[in-house]
């Protein structure tokens, strides 16, 4: 970090021949219309080919130079993995600013043995602040699910639930599409296949919702821009009945892009269990102890139509609509034997049953409007609704046991309808080629009625009965309009960043027959950056946000969700947002092939939302049985912080091999569950991915990743690990190819928690069936191709491998 500090110091002063003149203009891909940040633009006087000035655009694309005398020039364009673009400036004296709007550039195609494969992007892109995962690029995600993909992250855990959690934090705010995802979206539901790229910020700027303490991760579904028919065809096939199957297609005639995609997953997944808990209850030790396997099979399918139309240069509008369908058959049978005091032990033969039927209905609007006689003017006006809901069924049934328990049956149905309308408005006006300003006003609202239904079976194969105690409806209602504003200026090496988001949040709910929830709050929340570029090809930044994190409505309400008969969880009416500051440093430099970026980080949070897990002891003594039922709820006490460093390092160490590895490491405090004192422990995760290619078509990746113990309030997570491998093989002249992996190899991925708090200690543990063998093979169509050997290695921010 003394090297980071002294060469802050240091500038570079390009040449610059002294006059009046300008020229500004905004670097995209031709094909998607994406920006090209960190892009080199170069201008030389003609016809000597003299260096006149240069400039790096930024994370929007948009570049300009000044001090420009009047001449004739040569303007050069140069973006790794992207054709060398040039144009002809003509700089009279008399007009001395050019304003290029929009410039296109093409991706390059790098010719291997006869064979032209289009420039491709890097598999993973670390830049300061966020890192990008290109899914296309790891073919360790072939036939798996967004969970798989983020697995490779630096401070990132996914768990067997598809709850994801960065640096230790679980309030991660999940986007689809740059937009909120529904509230039902899990990652172990979501292929891979439907993506096209992940992106994760740490630490969002006021432009982004308050909303996630432990930061954004925007799911971008793939979406074809290329002239012509464009598309690829993808069945996979895993060990086991696992099968999926995608489909993306566009269309582009002149001014406009038809675009959509259909998949469909159908996995089943074997596991195993086991559950030990101890309690004191009325002086009295009891116990419980679970054993049993499980088997989970879901499937999902999913449609997704659009269209854009471009009028001109300047304007674009996208018109999008999306189905999605998710089922979920969960069987658990295990045994249970439950002990109280010195009585004699009883053994029950336990039955589980979980049937999730969910469906997500998505419309979505927007509209893109530039000025290309003023660059980086922009107005962006964005509408979605989303319908979300369907009907979760859990069973308990006791199948043998003591005459008292058994055929004893359970059910409770929750019946979930979700809207969630949404309205932005986003505008940019820069002040002048270094200084720009931008506005932008939002409303999210979440409505939802419901119902959870109790009921009991009276006899084996009759009809279940409906319970009145035990059953309830509610209504959630929360409204949160939003506000910010942020100013940018560039000043030679420098840039900086600052804005302010103001945000109101109206909730009301009430649960029938127990209660009801009310909250009116609003807060401010500042962030600001500072960036400075440093010589040969290095950057220094240092960022600040204020974020919170809202309790969903399963947090807020007091609705019992039972996940069998002795566990359930419920809602606290009294819980507040949690509030914390976030702060990074972090360096990236780049020399040869080589890309190295290091992040200190810091995120404080007040007021923190922990989970807690105690006795009921109302319910256990009212049970009248030789056991006990636990609780877990939500309550606000105490600070939490995780404090550390994050590395990622992208290197080829020869022709045919090339290596990623990105960790983290960092202290993680927790309040404890007593109140008198904190948790801690040293913790953090590793990821090392090396990419071989033995030939020109062929293909190679081997993984490996590991996550730290963590302490909870109320306990610690044990590590988890695993390794995966897989090829892919280019056939037909890269018309298809062919993708074999095997996740999980030495079968080392399972789950251990351990808490002991309150008169209570658990230990759970959870085994799913992680080593699989996926067989897939794509098509494609038109333009596509498939991702191919990596030659060439991305500069500056743009991390990672090239493909």
């Amino acid at each position: 970090m003394a090297f980071l500090l002294a060469v802050v110091g240091l500038s570079a002063h390009p040449a610059a021949a002294q006059g009046p003149g300008q020229i500004a203009g905004t670097l995209l891909d031709q094909r998607t219309r994406q920006p090209l940040p960190f892009a080199n633009v170069i201008l030389l006087r003609l016809p000597d080919s003299t260096l006149v000035g240069s400039a790096q655009t930024a994370e929007n694309g948009t570049f300009a130079l000044a001090g420009i005398a009047p001449n004739t020039y040569l303007l050069r364009a140069e973006a790794l993995g992207y054709q060398s673009a040039c144009r002809l400036i003509a700089l009279p004296a008399g007009a001395p600013a050019v304003r290029l709007g929009e410039w296109l550039v093409a991706p390059a195609a790098v010719r291997l043995g006869g064979v032209v494969v289009q420039g491709e992007r890097a598999l993973m892109i670390n830049e300061l602040g966020k890192t990008v995962l290109n899914v296309a690029k790891d073919l360790n995600s072939a036939g798996g699910t967004a969970a798989d993909v983020l697995q490779k992250v630096p401070a990132v855990a996914v768990d067997d639930n598809g709850q994801v959690s960065l640096r230790g934090s679980s309030s991660v705010m999940l986007y689809l599409d740059g937009k909120p995802a529904p509230s039902s979206l899990r990652l172990d539901q979501l292929p891979a296949s439907r993506l096209e790229t992940i992106e994760i910020i740490t630490n969002p700027g006021a432009q982004y919702s308050a909303q996630g303490t432990g930061g954004i991760i925007n799911l971008v579904q793939k979406k074809q821009t290329q002239p012509g028919w464009n598309g690829a065809a993808l069945a996979t096939v895993g060990t086991r009945a696992k099968y999926s199957t995608s489909l993306n297609l566009n269309r582009q005639v002149g001014k406009f892009n038809f675009f959509g995609s259909a998949d469909g997953l159908n996995n089943q997944f074997r596991g195993s269990s086991a559950l030990q808990q101890v309690a004191t209850v009325d002086g009295r030790t009891a116990r419980t102890d679970q054993v049993g396997q499980n088997t989970r099979r879901q499937a999902n399918e999913g449609l997704r139509l659009g269209a854009e139309y471009a009028p001109s240069d300047q304007q674009r509008f996208t018109l999008a609509t999306e189905f999605y369908k998710n089922d979920l058959h969960q069987t658990s049978d295990f045994t249970t034997r439950l002990t109280r005091g010195p009585g004699p032990a009883i053994t029950l033969l336990n039955q589980n049953l979980e049937v999730d039927n969910l469906y997500n209905a998505r419309i979505s609007g927007n509209y893109r409007r530039t000025w290309a006689a003023h660059a980086g003017r922009e107005l962006t006006a964005s509408a979605t609704y989303i319908l979300d809901g369907g009907t979760v069924t859990t069973e308990q049934r006791v199948l043998d046991g003591p005459a008292s328990y058994a055929r004893q049956a359970r059910q409770q149905l929750l019946d979930v309808t979700i809207h969630l309308p949404s309205a932005q408005l986003d505008y940019v006006h820069p002040l002048d080629d270094k200084r720009r300003w931008g506005v932008g006003v939002k409303t999210d609202i979440v409505v939802t009625p419901g119902s959870a239904d109790y009921a009991v079976q009276p006899a084996a194969g009759v009809e279940f009965i409906r319970q009145e105690a035990g059953s309830y409806r509610y209504h959630y209602q929360q409204v949160i309009p939003q506000a910010y504003g942020n100013y940018q200026q560039k000043a030679g090496a420098w840039d900086y960043q600052a804005g302010l988001r103001a945000e109101f949040t109206g909730l009301q709910a009430q649960v029938l027959p127990t209660g009801s929830a009310s909250q009116r709050i609003f807060n401010v929340f500042p962030s600001a950056t500072v960036a400075r570029t440093l010589p040969h090809e290095q950057r220094l930044q240092l960022s600040y946000s204020r974020r919170l994190n809202r309790p969903n409505f399963l947090q807020i309400i007091a609705l019992p969700i039972y996940f069998d008969a002795r566990n359930y969880a419920v809602g606290n009416p009294d819980l507040r947002p949690e509030y914390v500051h976030v702060a990074e440093l972090g360096h990236q430099v780049a020399w040869q092939a080589t890309t190295l970026s290091t992040t200190l980080f810091g995120r404080f949070a007040s007021q923190a939302i922990q989970s807690l897990r105690t006795i009921d002891t109302l319910a256990t003594r009212l049970s009248g049985q030789p056991d006990f039922i636990a609780r877990t709820s939500y309550a606000n006490f105490g600070r939490t912080a995780s404090y550390g460093l994050e590395i990622s390092l992208t290197r080829p160490l020869a022709a045919w091999w090339k290596l990623t590895a990105n960790g983290s490491f960092y202290r993680s405090q927790v309040a404890s569950y007593t109140g008198d004192g904190t948790r801690a422990n040293f913790t953090g995760t590793a990821y090392l991915l090396s990419t071989f290619s033995p030939t020109k078509a062929l293909a190679v990746q081997l993984s490996g990743n590991y996550r730290a113990p963590l302490v909870v309030p109320q306990g610690r997570l044990l590590a988890v690990y695993g390794v995966d491998v897989a090829l892919r093989q280019r056939l037909f002249h890269d018309r298809a190819a062919l993708t074999l992996r095997v996740s999980d190899v030495f079968n080392t991925r399972r789950q251990y928690t351990q808490l002991a708090a309150g008169g209570l200690a658990a230990d759970l543990q959870t085994k799913y069936e992680t080593r699989v063998g996926y067989l897939g093979l794509s098509w494609f169509l038109g333009n596509d191709k498939p991702a191919g050997a990596i030659e060439n290695q991305p500069k500056g921010d743009a991390g990672g491998f090239g493909g």
